[in-house]
């Protein structure tokens, strides 16, 4: 599986559109490098809407069947590709906001929606602002069953257990994680990758959101724990080929799940 992954600096100097259309040229010029296409294409937390800049995400949010995730379903269809998006300010049926993750299929169609469990803030921003989610979801893909998980998720690991007993061989992490912290981020994509022989492909925002420097280093992870590649801490695009194979075969090289045992 050849992933490419967009680490994108969020211009909020840009308006809404100017970002989608800017990130949209960027997703056609990663989908085929070197004669190469891509199988998965993945973008950052909240790149639509800026990750802290809470006074932005009210207006700009939409429904799913929107422009936003209509326009990324036509240049899914267009690259032939799976196209994660990300995530966005979703404005759900009854009027309320979620972080909402959305993950296309080659032909263009939904095949999953997450809306993030875990709103980091402490009594601000998501918490605040958003109604966090209640269902773990798993989607099923040419290449294997993908989670889909949700930057401050990563804090969480039985969350990320409940999404390895569901089947998932990948975990798809979006995030807007801010460099103070980014240590911690690299060490636990490692760590979820490692405790449930899974895939982690972790994908971070660079530049400066409402204040906040974002950290960068969005990295891909295997089954084994090995990190396949690691992006610096600006704008960067990662490419990656991923053998998703060897998750089975590393679990039965080293059957550990089984061993797992709740008091």
């Amino acid at each position: 599986m050849r992933v490419r992954a967009l680490q994108l600096d969020v211009d909020m100097s840009q308006s809404f559109d100017a970002r989608v259309k800017a990130t949209a040229d960027l997703v056609r010029t990663s989908a085929v490098r070197g004669g190469v296409r891509a199988d998965l294409v993945v973008l950052p937390e909240l790149w639509p809407n800026g990750g802290f800049t809470y006074d932005v995400w009210e207006p700009t949010a939409q429904p799913l069947d929107g422009p936003l995730v209509t326009e990324f379903a036509d240049l899914a269809r267009e690259i032939g590709a799976y196209l994660h998006l990300g995530s966005m300010v979703e404005r759900r049926p009854d009027g309320g906001l979620s972080n909402t993750s959305v993950l296309l299929g080659p032909d263009g169609t939904t095949l999953a929606t997450y809306r993030k469990i875990h709103l980091f803030g402490f009594s601000e921003g998501e918490p605040r602002l958003m109604t966090a989610g209640d269902e773990i979801v798993v989607a099923d893909t040419a290449f294997g069953r993908v989670g889909l998980a949700t930057c401050y998720d990563l804090r969480f690991p039985e969350m990320f257990r409940r999404l390895t007993d569901a089947g998932a061989s990948i975990v798809v992490v979006p995030a807007a994680w801010p460099a103070p912290r980014v240590g911690h981020w690299t060490v636990l994509a490692q760590a979820r990758a490692i405790e449930n022989q899974v895939v982690v492909i972790a994908v971070n925002t660079a530049g400066t959101q409402g204040g906040k420097t974002m950290g960068g280093h969005s990295l891909v992870v295997d089954a084994r724990g090995a990190v396949l590649a690691e992006a610096g801490a600006g704008p960067d695009l990662l490419d990656v080929e991923v053998d998703v194979s060897d998750v089975g075969a590393w679990r039965e090289q080293f059957p550990v799940l089984p061993d797992r045992r709740l008091p």
